[in-house]
């Protein structure tokens, strides 16, 4: 396993240097994670009420993972808007291949129905988990996303903080790359058609 995670880490790493012919270059925008994360297998919780982990239940080539809440302000929906995007990109072959999850991370207010309607509003093909905060905590951690709840606001509501990237679990259950919150739909789709032809 080790090996093909090398192997992995060694065609990233080529794509990320690639260039074409003299012209533009053609390598990855996001970054390559050397070592990758060990992600953690503790189980959530999917929008139908059953357990889903991150590393049992996603068999696809690909998982793209996005950590954050629905009463998020602003850079949550920012971030959906590009996963959903890139999906609108993707041929249904490529789809086939690739999972998108968003994980809340204020399960207090998310529960199964707000996760479901929120998710389905970017698109009905992305996974929605919620679940308890602290097995929350744990997988994020796992994939160095930092999540705390601060203190309440005059309003009544509080402020969740929450990592900001995307990351990517490949089929060995590691996450071996990460992109930040102003990726583009055409770069992010760009570098999922790059991994999926690597893969």
């Amino acid at each position: 396993m080790a090996r093909g995670r090398a192997a992995l880490a060694v065609a990233l790493l080529g794509l990320l240097t690639a260039c074409g012919g003299g012209a533009e270059p053609t390598g990855l925008t996001g970054t390559v994670l050397d070592p990758p994360f060990e992600v953690s297998s503790t189980p959530l919780v999917d929008t139908g009420g059953d357990a889903f982990s991150l590393t049992e239940d996603t068999d696809k080539d690909l998982t793209l993972v996005f950590f954050g809440y629905t009463n998020c302000p602003d850079i949550c929906g920012q971030v959906m808007a590009t996963l959903a995007g890139t999906l609108s990109r993707l041929d249904d072959g490529q789809k086939d291949r690739l999972d998108v999850v968003f994980v809340t991370t204020d399960p207090a207010r998310d529960d199964e129905a707000a996760v479901e309607r929120y998710v389905s509003a970017f698109d009905p093909s992305i996974v929605g988990l919620t679940g308890d905060l602290d097995d929350i905590v744990e997988v994020a951690r796992s994939m160095a996303v930092a999540v705390d709840q601060g203190e309440k606001l005059p309003s009544g509501g509080y402020e969740v903080t929450h990592g900001t990237r995307v990351l990517a679990i490949d089929e060995a259950d590691d996450s071996t790359m990460m992109w930040d919150q102003d990726v583009s739909q055409a770069q992010l789709a760009h570098d999922v058609t790059a991994l999926l032809e690597e893969g």
